[in-house]
């Protein structure tokens, strides 16, 4: 069975009936290989994808969503292309788990930058899929999230969101209300900052591997 995205698997070194899914989604202009450099350090008993986004870029990189400059060089997101790939990785995590020997009920998502913005929209419009976000230097972007995102039983739900104080690719603050914004929708979540740019320091992977755990 062809699945809908390209990935890499590791097994679990633990092997139970149904294993617990580590989705890692990277950033633009990245590919499957970047996060997928971590999964020796990540916890044994985890079945771990890494997925390939479906828009190629100039050299060996591709992107979820296509990011446009105006002529004062702000930039601005492709919603529709972003809303089309979030609902691909709940599509994907649906053929995943039937493929794979994955517990359906533990998945969680690990996503890099613009990784990160679209696991957060992934677990806020599908939240029956997703057990676990850990954001890495993203936000929350508001909208390609459910509209109906108050209605929704949410509670379930474990945020991890980290940001590097002086990341010149996203600002900071817009890290900042991603929690406030969370703890209104009542979803338990930790937020953690670095001294570092747009990266993950060593000191967040080891906070993350804790939080994994």
């Amino acid at each position: 069975m062809e699945l809908s995205l390209y990935h890499l698997v590791r097994e679990p070194k633990v092997k139970l009936d149904k294993n617990p899914l580590l989705l890692l989604i990277h950033g633009y202009g990245s590919n499957e290989e970047d996060l997928f450099g971590f999964a020796a350090q990540l916890p044994d008993e985890y079945f771990i994808l890494s997925v390939r986004a479906p828009y190629n870029l100039p050299g060996a990189g591709y992107a979820w969503y296509a990011i446009n400059f105006d002529a004062d060089m702000n930039k601005f997101t492709d919603d529709a292309q972003a809303a089309q790939s979030r609902d691909l990785l709940a599509t994907f995590i649906d053929e995943a788990t039937a493929k794979y020997p994955i517990d359906k009920d533990n998945v969680t998502l690990i996503g890099f930058s613009q990784g990160a913005i679209l696991s957060y929209s992934v677990a806020l419009k599908y939240p029956e899929k997703i057990r676990r976000v850990a954001a890495l230097s993203g936000y929350l972007h508001q909208p390609i999230v459910a509209d109906d995102v108050h209605t929704k039983e949410l509670s379930h739900i474990k945020f991890f969101i980290s940001h590097g104080v002086v990341d010149q690719v996203i600002p900071v603050d817009w890290a900042r209300k991603a929690p406030e914004f969370l703890n209104t929708l009542g979803i338990k979540n930790e937020y953690h900052e670095y001294p570092v740019g747009h990266g993950v320091a060593p000191q967040n992977f080891y906070d993350l591997v804790k939080w994994l755990g």
